[in-house]
């Protein structure tokens, strides 16, 4: 079993991300508008490394310790050496041309967003003028190994894994695409792809009136499934599959899927079990509300069925709602379409469709009226 509990800002932040609804979870005419990138937000997992906040010294401080070759104690805290000072020294130079570096590659612009762990802002390289994300993650990073055994930040491990094993190149693949990443002055920053002619799933829903034709949801439903299969294939769980996180390009005859925000992502095996789950409280599994274990697939499969059924209805879905039979699936649905829903919503994760079955459903292969 795999326990990813999330620390108590973790929980707050899950929190701020549950979306509001009436009492009869209506959903409003124009959703809030969110970030194109949604605001980072870490995990919890075996493989932790906390990271030490080093006490800020003032300049006095700094030339008392040059200037004495003894250890010195008291007021200045912990016992420290020259050696210390210098190596203190050398790790804010390390800093400082970390800085350097990233500056004089990117140019930052506007913010994009905020959230309870950092921050988002538009840039652009300015080798080129690409247009790039820059986030923002305040240094409470948790840690994976990548395929070479090198321990680094989760959410960068799992976008290197991605590129690294197909040609993710910018605006080729699903997954928005890493270009770069740095920890600078106890923040860990990454640029990535922008899509510049890209909105949230969220606004696109609301752009076309709360709700989407069923022929265009089944568009972009197929490139969230291929997507999904193809994070499986490469044993990454994003874990918040959800509208915030899917973009949409615009700029082409038909949607783009384009799939964000991996910082509650993680590595897994076929074996591997989870105990908390994370995301949308109102919209968790059923078998994370029984405080029963859950694993990748079906939970994978439930998060597709809500982003489907918040595409096709003009209101916010709630898990205990749906269970209870208070929410419903609309009876003017094909039927091939309401069969999908129910079976990516089925309470018992046993009696879900993997996401090859998914892939395969007749909903996704003929036409919406067939």
């Amino acid at each position: 079993m795999k326990s990813c509990k999330p620390s108590e800002e973790d929980a707050k932040r899950t929190n701020t991300t549950k979306r509001k609804a009436t009492s009869h979870h209506q959903r409003p005419a124009k959703r809030p508008r969110l970030s194109d990138v949604a605001g980072p937000s870490p995990i919890s997992q075996d493989k932790v490394k906390k990271v030490s906040r080093k006490r800020k010294r003032n300049e006095d401080d700094d030339e008392e310790l040059s200037r004495s070759p003894k250890k010195t104690k008291g007021l200045l805290g912990p016992t420290l050496t020259n050696e210390d000072s210098k190596t203190a020294i050398s790790s804010k130079d390390r800093a400082q041309t970390k800085r350097d570096e990233f500056e004089a590659k990117y140019q930052q612009e506007n913010p994009l967003g905020e959230g309870g762990y950092g921050s988002v802002f538009a840039g652009y390289r300015k080798a080129d003028n690409l247009p790039v994300a820059i986030k923002y993650v305040k240094k409470i990073i948790f840690f994976e190994y990548t395929d070479d055994g090198e321990e680094m930040p989760a959410e960068v491990a799992v976008m290197l894994r991605l590129q690294a094993r197909t040609d993710n190149s910018v605006g080729k693949s699903a997954p928005v695409t890493l270009l770069d990443w740095y920890e600078l002055e106890g923040q860990l920053v990454l640029v990535l792809e922008r899509p510049e002619s890209a909105v949230s799933l969220s606004d696109y829903v609301s752009d076309h009136g709360g709700a989407l034709e069923e022929a265009t949801a089944k568009v972009i439903l197929q490139q969230l499934v291929d997507a999904a299969i193809y994070l499986q294939k490469n044993c990454i769980f994003h874990r918040d599959i959800k509208l915030e996180n899917i973009l949409i390009e615009t700029d082409s005859e038909k949607p783009q899927l384009r799939l964000i925000d991996f910082g509650l992502s993680c590595f897994y095996d076929e074996n591997t079990e989870f105990d908390v789950c994370c995301g949308i409280l109102s919209q968790f599994p059923p078998e994370v509300l029984n405080m029963d274990n859950y694993s990748a697939g079906p939970g994978t499969v439930w998060q597709i069925g809500v982003v489907l059924y918040e595409m096709l209805h003009t209101m916010n879905f709630v898990s205990t709602s749906f269970i209870q039979n208070k929410l419903r699936i609309r009876k003017k649905l094909s039927k091939r379409g309401q069969d999908f829903l129910k079976k990516c919503l089925a309470e018992d994760p046993m009696k879900r469709p993997t996401l090859e079955d998914l892939q395969s459903h007749q909903w996704l292969r003929y036409d919406t009226h067939d």
